[in-house]
């Protein structure tokens, strides 16, 4: 069931009519039509598909499946009547921009640095290529941007050709072409010449402009992150709105924020690291206060406590310094966290009692879950019952 790929004729069409010769639904239960003619572009070669309407209803997905080309509708239409069909001119023209923009910049990668592209994604909001190199360096990357956007400058023709296999040895082309017939070459003369089945504009000027923002390595390749186009003036905003703010936040040109932010986190980091030593001081003062005031229980002392919001990591410290300072000394403490309660327990060297084994008895009371070591436990679970009587529960 043939439909006349009216996007190969002209990439600039945004509105077409044509006849349903199929309306179903497939495995998942999503409705599809199939046309004789459309100029929707269906997902393929790293290019996503088109959106629009047909007769007003939204098409929010395109795929060619077994030869056929599906239009995905949210609701039904009248397949007896001409269907009248409109593209989303912004998103497939931004599409063309970022695919032209691919092959210059792998054309442009190939001739300036030696590197082939292996693959392409092109993202909602930005693309990426994987090239077949090792790393990049700062100096590659101006060069291979500015021969791309020279090329851009230069508004060259983007020409496209059906031909046949035996005809490919007549163009120069940047890598093999992938199928065997209905090859169809996307050119710009003297500069790339590349099997391709996507949308393009009709010259490279108006791709507008490219950007390389980032590229990091990927396996054994280094995958670069670019934009195209109107992307570019959207990435250039949204850098521009954030840099702004910060300019703003540290109270400094634009210039000096990095060393700025260098200094502010290193004393951040200098400070956390303060405090953290001051924190390990206190608790140490605060388990000593606790084992002033244990109790004896079974033959042994013991240490009952109840908190309100202390971490998990501090009530282990805690419980840790406690059992340090005392081998015969077990620590319960309870800590309140909104709705839950949590359970850190531990028992010095000299106490013979397994932590676990009394975790698991208790953590039922609160449908808690937890678990630790012989010496070591903590849990967690609802605020079912006061604080005090899942301590007492323990001991």
């Amino acid at each position: 069931m043939s439909t006349e790929k009216l996007f190969y004729q002209d990439s600039y069409m945004r509105a077409f009519t044509a006849r349903v010769l199929k309306a179903e639904r497939d495995e998942q239960g999503h409705f599809y039509v199939v046309l004789d003619r459309t100029a929707f572009y269906p997902t393929g070669g790293g290019q996503p598909h088109d959106t629009g309407t047909l007769n007003s209803v939204h098409v929010y997905d395109v795929e060619e499946i077994g030869g056929e080309v599906r239009h995905y509708i949210e609701d039904p239409v009248d397949v007896h009547h001409e269907i009248a069909g409109e593209i989303d001119w912004e998103r497939r023209f931004d599409h063309m921009q970022q695919h032209a923009g691919q092959h210059i910049l792998s054309a442009a990668f190939a001739e300036m640095v030696g590197y082939q592209t292996v693959s392409f994604h092109l993202g909602q909001q930005i693309c990426s290529i994987d090239l077949d190199a090792v790393d990049l360096t700062d100096e590659e990357i101006m060069q291979v941007e500015n021969k791309a956007n020279d090329i851009i400058l230069e508004n060259r023709p983007v020409e496209t050709r059906w031909v046949s296999a035996e005809e490919l040895s007549q163009y120069p082309l940047r890598k093999e072409v992938s199928v065997s017939d209905n090859i169809r070459l996307v050119i710009i003369p003297d500069f790339d010449y590349n099997g391709c089945g996507g949308t393009h504009p009709n010259s490279t000027g108006q791709v507008s402009a490219l950007k390389m923002l980032h590229w990091e390595k990927q396996k054994k390749k280094v995958r670069v992150y670019f934009v195209c186009g109107g992307r570019v003036l959207n990435e250039l905003g949204a850098k521009h709105k954030v840099i702004y703010g910060l300019t703003d936040t540290l109270n400094v040109p634009q210039e000096e924020l990095n060393e700025t932010a260098i200094r502010a986190l290193r004393l951040n980091k200098d400070q956390e690291k303060t405090i953290n030593e001051l924190k390990s001081k206190l608790i140490d003062y605060e388990a000593e206060a606790y084992i002033e005031q244990a109790e004896e229980s079974h033959g042994g002392r013991i240490v009952k406590a109840v908190f309100a919001d202390r971490s998990i990591p501090e009530l282990q410290q805690l419980a840790k310094v406690i059992t340090a300072n005392a081998d015969d000394m077990i620590a319960v403490l309870v800590n309140e966290n909104h709705n839950k309660l949590q359970l850190v327990c531990a028992g010095g060297e000299a106490v013979h009692v397994n932590m676990n084994d009394l975790l698991k008895q208790v953590l039922p009371l609160i449908n808690g879950k937890g678990g630790g070591t012989a010496k070591i436990v903590q849990g967690g679970g609802e605020r079912i019952l006061p604080p005090e009587e899942l301590m007492e529960a323990f001991v």
